[in-house]
């Protein structure tokens, strides 16, 4: 007779477990999708503009990657592999949204939001684009929190002659 109780309670206990672990995710799902900006425009192979429903938007460097320059300024001339680097960032975000990450500066001296990218399928942009080749690591502390498997991706796609590393001298 006991074990039967005994038994009783447990699939009591173990059926309302289940239930508040669904109940839990399905919010987790709802309360992530809040939390991913619509990708408005793609400034270069790092920087972009997302809605985050103000009148400007935000507009998002990526940390820990440096792509070449895809145009020209005053000040820097269009980089080697800098307009493939903007044209696979597009291709990446174009019509998508993205989930903003941040370290522990959250702008950087131009006033743009620093941060790890994600898209809703889980690709990780900054890490995409170094295992790609088509940045370079650039690691400013205290920003560092990928930077060691940054290291990593950059020197694969380095040696497998990936994106910008493939006509190296």
């Amino acid at each position: 007779m006991m074990t039967k109780f005994f038994f009783s309670v447990a699939v009591v206990v173990i059926t309302t477990l289940h239930i508040s672990c669904e109940s839990k995710s399905k919010t987790k799902i709802q309360t992530t999708r809040r939390d991913y900006l619509p990708v408005t425009k793609i400034v270069d192979g790092d920087t972009f503009w997302a809605d985050n429903g103000t009148k400007e938007g935000i507009k998002v460097r990526l940390i820990g990657v440096d792509a070449p320059e895809s145009r020209k300024t005053l000040k820097k001339e269009i980089g080697y592999y800098g307009k493939e680097a903007k044209d696979y960032l597009t291709k990446m975000l174009a019509g998508k949204s993205v989930k903003l990450v941040r370290d522990v500066d959250s702008l950087d001296r131009f006033g743009r939001t620093l941060s790890y990218v994600y898209l809703e399928d889980g690709t990780f942009v900054n890490a995409d684009l170094m295992k790609n080749g088509y940045a370079m690591i650039l690691t400013i502390p205290p920003n560092v929190k990928f930077a060691k498997e940054f290291v990593k991706l950059q020197r694969e796609a380095r040696e497998n002659h990936r994106g910008l590393w493939g006509a190296e001298k």
